[in-house]
Order: structure tokens, then sequence, then C-alpha cells
């Protein structure tokens, strides 16, 4: 890990809670080891892990005040669910606040809570380290998504965004659009045999 990592990683041990930081070094290395199983760049897995979260300090409120003052837009579903937020504005704070100015590794943190279609390598490597880091409380099919994701990450994408669909739904809780989008892209991906 370079030296402008480890400084990032000092300033996020102060700024996050306990078991926030714990989430946020698994995904760093979760993510790190998904980079070397795909081919993709370590350094920036490492860096979208590290900042996922960077904006988790903050309350919903603080989050929305924040996006607002800074000019981050905000859709209606992510004003009704304000857990998204952090993804948003957490790609705002690593631009402006941790001189982060590779595009791929912000829109890795902007898009790790809902995915994408036609997510890059690098944003299907955070979605997913996210979701499966070791610290993560195991839930059913955890396991499952955990030893596929090494073979096959689109499969791993998809059946995690359609399990969070079905939680959420099971629930009654809302479901932003973004997630139920990913979820069909990956879908139909996997049953035409496209890798993206």
């Amino acid at each position: 890990m370079n030296d402008e990592l480890l400084q990032i990683r000092k300033k996020l041990a102060k700024k996050l809670k306990k078991d926030r930081f714990e989430h946020t070094i698994g995904v760093m290395y979760t993510a790190a080891s998904l980079a070397m199983c795909y081919g993709e760049d370590v350094e920036k897995a490492l860096t979208a892990g590290l900042l996922h979260d960077c904006a988790k300090y903050c309350s919903s409120e603080e989050q929305i005040i924040l996006c607002q003052k800074h000019g981050v837009e905000l859709t209606g579903s992510e004003l009704e669910m304000p857990a998204l937020i952090h993804a948003k504005l957490g790609a705002y704070f690593a631009c402006h606040k941790y001189k982060i100015r590779d595009q791929a590794i912000l829109d890795a943190i902007r898009y790790h809570t809902t995915g994408r279609p036609e997510m890059t390598m690098l944003e299907k490597i955070i979605y997913i380290a996210d979701y499966i880091e070791p610290n993560r409380k195991l839930i059913p099919g955890l396991q499952e998504i955990r030893s596929l994701v090494f073979q096959d990450i689109d499969q791993a994408v998809y059946l995690s965004a359609r399990r969070t669909v079905r939680y959420l739904k099971d629930g009654g809780r809302a479901v932003d659009p973004m997630t139920v989008t990913t979820c069909e892209y990956y879908e139909k991906q996997i049953q035409r045999g496209d890798k993206s």
C-alpha cells in the first residue's frame, strides 16, 4: 500500500466508527483479492475499497445537506432511502477531500450500493466486495456468492442484486430503481452467456 493510501487510512480510522472502519478494511482487501483474480489494477481496487464508505461518518440528514451544498444531485428514491446517499457523497468526498482524480475509482465508489448496467470490472469488484467482505454478518446465500465470485463475477453480482431486491421487498421496504435495473441487466447477461 502506497503512502497516499496509508494517509487516507489514518484519516478514515479517526472519522469512521470502529465497526465501519473494520468493514472498510475488509472491503479494501477483498477488492484487492478480486482485482488480482480478474486482472484489474490492484491499487485502484484498494483505493476504491478504502474510500467506498468515506461519507458514512455523517448522519443521513447531514449527507443530504452536504449534497445540496455541493451540488450533488439526488434522486427521489435516494431521498426516500437515505442509506443510498453515502455512495454519491462518498465519490464527491473522494475527489474533493482525498484528491482522487481517477474517474474509474470515483465511479466504483458512486455505484457500490445500487450497481448499474454495464459496470466496469472495478465497479463490479467494489459492488461485490462490499457485499461479501469477511466482517459481513452471515446471511442466507452469502457463502454461495463468496465461493462463486472468484469463478464468475457477473453471476455473483446478479445473485447479490437479486437477494437485495428480494430482501427489501420481503421487508416491505422501498427498492431503488437502479438496483432493480442492475439485477435485470445481469440476469439477461447470464441468460445470454455474455460476459461484460
